[in-house]
């Protein structure tokens, strides 16, 4: 090959390139468009002489927030979880990892979502190609969610999703796709020298089964790796980059950790990144001093709290909605996260540096008709899986999450419907193969036929030295999980423990659990969507994928799906006619004061006339500002990313709004005086939007 000057962008990266002293580096492999093969120009024979540290990682992080007000919520399908409000912004971060010997790199985006869907995933490619060319292709490009249940939906492009948001949200949507193109962009700019290293530790007391009796039909050598049927196992990639004085400094790592991002419950209605987003807030902002308004291109340090296979994890430590540690869904929130938090830190000093190649692979996949070799059948026969169907359980949610379901539906064997029973069977008797495939599955609806939900799904393998993730579209199980990581461990020959899965990946396509676990008929068994071998299917394409990256060989692309963005109907759900303030009030006109002094502990609370939050979303900004009276002036302490606050919003008549805006005065705050300041938005009758503000009265803040 002729090697050619690698084209990077943002002025790190060159000085990385001249650090290292590599003149001239192969450009990364592209691909041309659907169907094209992708070749790695990463051999396992370049690895013996790669030193430590050989990397380029850049990070990056961008706000993501959707509508906060008149949205539905994703993750509970509750119709009645309409967004009223913001209590911490949602954010993307992005971690790009170059290998300079090769030129290969690969991108983690994790952003706080309640999922990543092909509609987002297309539309981030598109704006990266546009801006990169081919650096940053469907093959090397992992976006990831962390499930948060408290974050506004209607951004999939397919219909199922986007059924308790009354429609399509296209604000909601650009600001989740811009923000994650914001973020790889910051992260491809300040790329440096880095090494990597990763680290384990074990945290038993953040998730629990809460699909026990489904777990208890898996085989006794796949639960003795999970005593109590919970993985406690948390797994944190550290980048340390070079300082001026010659030393290295930790600048970003990427946790994964197995627990549902439900502390939250369906009660909730402000927008919230929920225990994830604490445990990323705690490490960046609380610990090393980020400052997400000031600091947004420039963060200093980036921490993300991925998800691995948390499909049968839960927060809720006693099994029931907002129940464990507390009974309090914001207190649990922040006592879960802390203890993800704490982990990752406590793994820190026992750590092992990696070394080798930057390599990926991706595949599409139709799910609806996959035949399975026998060697990844329990029963060693061929099988193959079906169009997608969702079972009666799926609409009993999840009861240990709290996840809106009808009374009518149970989980389990004995908790079937005799009419979705009845539908179920006249389903079979039209397609004995139908049977044949979802089998032990009470159909409530057959989504695959009815073009709800996506079938063609995409499957990765991205590897960082001798570090594997396995990027599945779903949530999977534990011992699901296990599986993958066997399969793909075995393909490439490598340990087990080299081998993660990486949940909500690229696509959603709900469940995926064991065989013996689908048949228990639990929540997370009828919402597999494409039969009992969905897993084995999953665990030959891993496997194949691993293969060829072992080898050096080209992956088909596969085919995907059609693409249906000229197809969806926004929603009148959250549309902003007119904002008008209150009769004899102007907009920012305090309409409730503070009190003259708080304590540390107590809350402080001041109401505005307002306007409408979704009439700009304030992207790198913030709806509000607590601050503080120094010598210089005002100075700002907390904002809308901050723990301490809270913003509530109402109608107030027709087009009037209030706008409540609390703080908790943290035990730590310095005494002095104070004010609240808000900032939002008005739109006129002829659709013209002006900013607005309101500042509260000073009051003081003394010691206990």
């Amino acid at each position: 090959m002729t090697s050619v000057t690698w084209r990077t962008t943002g002025a790190a990266a060159l000085l990385a390139v001249a650090t290292l002293g590599i003149a001239t580096l192969p450009p990364p492999s592209s691909a041309s468009g659907a169907g094209a093969a992708y070749a790695s120009t990463a051999r396992a024979d370049d690895d013996a002489d790669r030193r430590a540290g050989d990397y380029l990682v850049g990070r990056g992080i961008a706000d993501v927030t959707g509508e906060v007000t008149e949205a539905g919520m994703m993750g509970y399908a509750d119709l009645d979880q309409v967004s009223s409000g913001l209590h911490m912004r949602q954010r993307a971060r992005a971690f790009v990892i170059a290998d300079p010997q090769s030129g290969e790199r690969v991108v983690h985006v994790l952003a706080d979502a309640g999922m990543i869907f092909q509609s987002v995933r297309d539309a981030v490619l598109a704006k990266l190609e546009q801006r990169f060319g081919e650096t940053y292709t469907e093959r090397n490009v992992m976006l990831t969610a962390t499930h948060t249940h408290a974050a506004p939906g209607g951004f999939s492009h397919h219909t199922l999703y986007n059924i308790t948001t009354l429609g399509y949200h296209g604000k909601t949507f650009r600001a989740l796709v811009d923000g994650i193109v914001a973020s790889i962009v910051r992260a491809d700019a300040d790329l440096a020298p880095a090494e990597l290293s990763l680290s384990t530790s074990e945290l038993t007391n953040a998730n629990v089964n809460r699909s026990k009796t489904a777990f208890d039909r898996n085989p006794e050598a796949d639960k003795a790796h999970f005593p109590g049927g919970a993985d406690t196992r948390s797994t944190t990639l550290q980048v340390r980059r070079g300082a001026p004085d010659g030393s290295t400094s930790l600048d970003g790592v990427i946790n994964w950790f197995p627990v549902h991002a439900t502390s939250m419950s369906t009660d909730n209605t402000l927008v919230s990144p929920d225990n994830k987003g604490y445990a990323e807030y705690a490490w960046e902002r609380l610990a090393r001093g980020v400052d997400y308004v000031a600091d947004s291109d420039d963060p200093g340090f980036v921490a993300s709290f991925a998800q691995s296979n948390s499909g049968d994890m839960s927060p809720n430590l006693n099994l029931r909605p907002s129940d464990g540690p507390t009974t309090d869904q914001f207190e649990n929130t922040r006592i879960i996260g802390t203890r993800t938090y704490d982990a990752a830190r406590r793994g820190l000093d026992d750590d092992r540096t990696l070394s080798g190649g930057v390599d990926s692979r991706i595949v599409y996949v139709d799910l609806a008709n996959t035949a399975v070799r026998p060697e990844f059948t329990p029963d060693g026969k061929p099988h193959t899986t079906c169009p997608a169907a969702l079972g009666a359980a799926f609409a009993a949610g999840s009861t240990e999450d709290g996840g809106g379901g009808l009374p009518i539906f149970k989980e389990g064997k004995d908790g079937g419907n005799p009419a979705v029973a009845a539908i179920s069977e006249a389903l079979y008797t039209a397609s004995p193969a139908l049977r044949a495939c979802q089998g032990s599955k009470e159909i409530l609806l057959p989504v695959g036929a009815l073009d709800m939900v996506q079938q063609k799904l995409p499957v990765q393998l991205v590897r960082v030295g001798d570090l594997y993730l396995v990027g599945v579209p779903a949530e999977v199980t534990v011992v699901s999980g296990l599986r993958l990581r066997q399969a793909v461990a075995e393909a490439v020959g490598t340990d087990i423990d080299h081998v993660l899965v990486q949940g909500y990946a690229n696509a959603y396509a709900h469940y995926l659990t064991t065989p013996e676990e689908y048949d228990a008929k639990e929540y997370e068994g009828a919402s597999t969507l494409f039969g009992r071998y969905e897993l084995p299917a999953f665990m030959q394409t891993a496997a194949d994928l691993g293969a060829a990256m072992r080898d050096g060989d080209d992956v088909p692309f596969g085919e995907k799906e059609r693409d249906r963005s000229a197809s969806q109907f926004p929603s009148l759900q959250g549309a902003v006619v007119a904002d008008a303030p209150p009769i004899g009030k102007a907009h920012g006109d305090v309409l409730t004061a503070p009190a003259a002094t708080y304590r540390p502990g107590e809350q402080v609370s001041v109401t505005f006339a307002g306007a409408h939050p979704n009439n700009d979303l304030h992207h790198g900004g913030s709806y509000l500002t607590v601050e503080r009276r120094t010598a210089e002036g005002w100075r700002r302490i907390a904002d809308d990313s901050d723990w301490s606050t809270k913003l509530h919003w109402q109608r107030y008549g027709v087009a009037a709004s209030k706008t409540t805006i609390t703080w908790d005065v943290p035990a730590d705050v310095e005494p002095g005086s104070y004010r609240i300041r808000y900032f939002g938005d008005a739109r006129s009758l002829l659709g013209t939007v002006r900013s607005i503000s309101g500042t509260s009265p000073t009051f003081s803040v003394v010691g206990r």
